[in-house]
């Protein structure tokens, strides 16, 4: 490093003063977020007795969100690129925050639903504006940790949510859950809203130039990626939705043990894939601009028989081993995705490529929730979770063609815009 502020020694851009206040910060928001949208997955059994729902409809209380999340994804993207981030940002926050506390009031089931999509729409405000600060914030080469860190806060998340909201809906208390999440949202707004109007934006928080969403198009390498991630979130929503209630049922487990058993495992060890693939990915950043495309593909192909494992497996410990097994491979893709887009993207409309890649990843991971109460009678969750890892492969073997093929000229296109391709 040259300095705090300026260029590396590479001559590259360098890390922010402050960024790492600011990553901070956005952790415990986005922990926040992920408690407020996972924890009604392991309360499934409490909404079929209060709130009259079956499985199609339990397996539409995600995908509706996702579905929902998806779509207004891309507009945040647009609206991150091109105004104040960290107005999106708490205000994103802050409405989340009251659709939670309204989930505790429902009355039925088309209620229920309603305060899912309302959920998505406040959530997808987020993501992409969070993902472009702690990026704009950070050096290239330490960027995949930042990131990396950041995506812990959605392990945090998922869990912390999953077994608050089982062990609360064990004690019959599950409106009281969304209640006490939103409170702890609406507080925590302040001092987010206070540090954030001290300049976090001051390094990149605005591009007023952002090129038009649609020219993201015309970057392979990118498009490759928003083959390969909708392929990816379907078969880990599936895990998340439907993981606690699959375990509860084939291993006779309490609400709160299934909710444990579903994401500790499995969240543990994808913290430990996401920190150390970002360290790894960093590292190998200096041979290579195009490690964190392997880093992506070591993880499905990696994930792969994990997934299929985690279904088929004859035990608790097995599946345990599995979920284990399935984390660590999955947190390096998890921890990459959205660096590897920002090596083939322009600076600014990063927030943007987060908003195009979470739309089709949230359209079809939607089907991930529906599809695991729809075909729950029939192939059953397991055989879904088969196909799901033979789909892994072949996205696995898509990215491998794309990066050989297109990586390098889209690289050098999104580090000098004005020059024509090579």
């Amino acid at each position: 490093m040259s300095g705090a502020t300026g260029t590396t020694d590479d001559g590259g851009p360098a890390t922010a003063p402050g960024a790492a206040t600011l990553l901070a910060f956005m952790w415990g928001a986005y922990f926040l977020n992920y408690c407020d949208r996972q924890a009604v997955f392991a309360m499934f059994p409490a909404l079929r007795a209060d709130l009259g729902m079956d499985d199609a409809s339990l397996g539409l209380v995600g995908a509706i969100f996702l579905w929902v999340y998806a779509i207004g994804c891309p507009v945040a993207g647009h609206l991150g690129d091109r105004m104040s981030r960290r107005l999106l940002a708490v205000a994103s926050l802050v409405v989340w925050s009251l659709v939670t506390v309204a989930t505790g009031f429902v009355a039925g089931g088309a209620a229920m639903l309603a305060l899912r999509a309302a959920m998505g729409i406040s959530e997808s405000l987020f993501m992409p504006t969070a993902v472009a600060l702690v990026a704009d914030a950070h050096a290239p080469r330490a960027r995949s940790r930042a990131v990396a860190i950041l995506t812990t806060a959605q392990i945090a998340g998922t869990v912390g949510g999953s077994v608050f909201g089982g062990w609360m809906a064990d004690a019959g208390r599950w409106r009281q859950a969304f209640l006490i999440l939103g409170l702890v949202g609406i507080v925590y707004a302040l001092p987010y809203f206070l540090f954030l109007s001290r300049g976090a934006e001051r390094r990149g928080g605005r591009a007023r130039e952002a090129a038009p969403l649609w020219t993201l198009f015309s970057v392979p390498s990118y498009v490759a990626l928003c083959a390969v991630f909708p392929c990816f979130v379907f078969g880990l929503w599936l895990i998340y939705g439907w993981l606690p209630d699959f375990l509860r049922t084939k291993f006779s487990l309490s609400l709160a043990d299934a909710a444990w058993n579903a994401t500790i495992w499995l969240q543990a060890m994808s913290a430990v894939g996401l920190l150390g693939g970002g360290v790894l990915s960093d590292r190998l950043y200096r041979r290579s601009r195009a490690a964190r495309q392997w880093v992506l593909v070591t993880s499905l192909l990696a994930s792969a028989p994990c997934l299929w494992c985690i279904g088929a497996a004859p035990s608790l410990a097995t599946t345990r081993l599995a979920a284990a097994g399935f984390g660590l491979s999955c947190g390096l893709f998890m921890g990459n995705i959205f660096p590897a887009a920002f090596e083939v993207v322009r600076a600014d409309s990063r927030a943007g490529a987060v908003g195009v890649l979470n739309l089709f990843g949230g359209l079809v991971s939607g089907f991930g929730a529906l599809f695991g109460g729809l075909v729950k009678s029939s192939i059953g969750i397991d055989g879904l979770l088969s196909i799901c890892a033979l789909a892994w492969v072949a996205a696995a073997l898509l990215l491998v063609a794309a990066t050989r093929r297109f990586f390098a000229a889209d690289h050098a296109r999104a580090a000098c815009p004005g020059a024509g391709s090579t």
